[in-house]
């Protein structure tokens, strides 16, 4: 009697031809999908790419027990909180349905993630430390990309105002790209469902934009960035909605020292520079104001992707390695917190919030390392909103108690 023949199974590592032994994913496990590789060393250098699967297929319980977990529809509006037994930190809370996603047209060229959500070459296993040096024709390109964001950004925040929705702010920068021959390029970057992110008042970053409704006193982060020949640029800031936001003290504090941060942290940017040492003039100002610095999230390299080499961390005694040099693009975008520096993230798996529920502010600038200083790509023009608001008078006894109520995290 002959043998019974198992059937071989291809391994699913990145870039790999071999038949698959019985390593699985545990996690794959977990949620009942079948990913096997050849080998540890095969899983481990593919695990970036093969993890973004996970959060496609979430929580199982959440599909088997959705109507406990998801509120029922307003029936007036038929907005819902998909998430309603979450323990939120502040106030915020999601307001779906999120509207369909937007499209982009196939005459303007799409980034490599925009069909499938996966950044390939982004997660390549070799040189992936590699600091691109641009050429003067691609410093050029960049220099197109971050005035055209700038643009964007600039007809995107004219229009805040209290009474509209984060979505209604999407669809303005969605159509705002394509306008200009650009993909938005956080849309389905490692499947994120919108053109831009959008951070409401203790929300940190990566907001989803949906039927949620700005109110008089709020505070909102716009990130933009636009892929256009071939390359990408980022920017964002933090604007007042409304007079009430404006008459805030805790709100003006945490907006604009989160401003003043990141000019401080420009100031550095030169040959030769540190990459850690930002880190320490952002944090020495952030406590001066009797505020935190979010350690989880860095400034980034950015070029012909979106994310790369070189981290730019925001805190103090942080272990970066590396030297700036001209050529180099990165960006520098301190979040800055009114209470702890310790974050949370929605079962979105995008919106970061802080964990006390106290307001987050940031801003961010794409910067390129000249021969003898720095060029800011996305600098503010005389006619951008918003802009830099008066601090507000501090009383002697809450001088007194500077960082008294903020962790900073030694």
């Amino acid at each position: 009697m002959a043998a019974a023949t198992v059937a071989k199974k291809p391994c699913v590592g990145v870039d790999c031809s071999n038949d698959a032994g019985s390593l699985q994913c545990p996690t794959c496990l977990k949620i009942g999908k079948d990913s096997f590789f050849c080998s540890q060393d095969c899983f481990k250098r593919s695990w970036t790419e093969h993890k973004s699967i996970h959060k496609s297929n979430g929580n199982p319980l959440r599909k088997i027990f959705a109507p406990n977990i998801v509120s029922e529809p307003d029936p007036v509006t038929g907005q819902y909180n998909p998430f309603p037994t979450f323990p939120f930190t502040g106030s915020l809370r999601p307001v779906y349905p999120l509207s369909p996603r937007r499209t982009v047209p196939s005459s303007i060229p799409h980034p490599e993630y925009a069909a499938d959500g996966i950044p390939r070459s982004e997660q390549k296993f070799v040189g992936r430390h590699n600091i691109t040096i641009l050429d003067k024709k691609q410093q050029e390109g960049m220099r197109k990309v971050c005035r055209l964001a700038r643009e964007v950004l600039d007809i995107a925040a004219a229009e805040l105002r209290p009474g509209i929705t984060t979505d209604y702010i999407d669809e303005i920068v969605h159509k705002a790209c394509i306008e200009r021959e650009s993909y938005p390029s956080p849309l389905n970057y490692v499947n994120f469902p919108k053109s831009i992110p959008i951070s409401v008042n203790e929300a940190i970053c990566h907001g989803i934009p949906d039927q949620r409704i700005l109110q008089d006193g709020d505070i909102v982060n716009l990130d933009v960035t636009l892929y256009h020949g071939g390359f990408h640029g980022d920017l964002n800031e933090t604007y007042y909605v409304g007079p009430k936001a404006l008459s805030d003290p805790d709100a003006v504090r945490v907006v604009e020292t989160s401003r003043e941060c990141l000019d401080q942290a420009i100031k550095l940017v030169k040959p030769g520079m540190l990459f850690r040492e930002p880190g320490s003039v952002i944090e020495k100002h952030a406590k001066s104001r009797n505020c935190s610095v979010v350690k989880s999230y860095c400034g980034h390299g950015i070029n012909q992707l979106f994310h790369g080499a070189p981290s730019i961390p925001h805190y103090a005694k942080n272990k970066a390695i590396g030297t700036a040099k001209s050529g180099m693009c990165f960006t520098i975008e301190p979040m800055i917190n009114l209470g702890t520096y310790k974050d949370k993230t929605w079962p979105d798996d995008w919106t970061s919030v802080t964990q006390d529920g106290k307001r987050s502010a940031q801003f961010e600038h794409t910067l390129l390392v000249t021969e003898d200083g720095v060029e800011v790509l996305t600098a503010r023009k005389e006619s951008s909103p918003g802009g830099p608001m008066p601090m507000p008078v501090v009383m002697a006894s809450e001088q007194n108690g500077v960082n008294g109520g903020v962790e900073n995290g030694k």
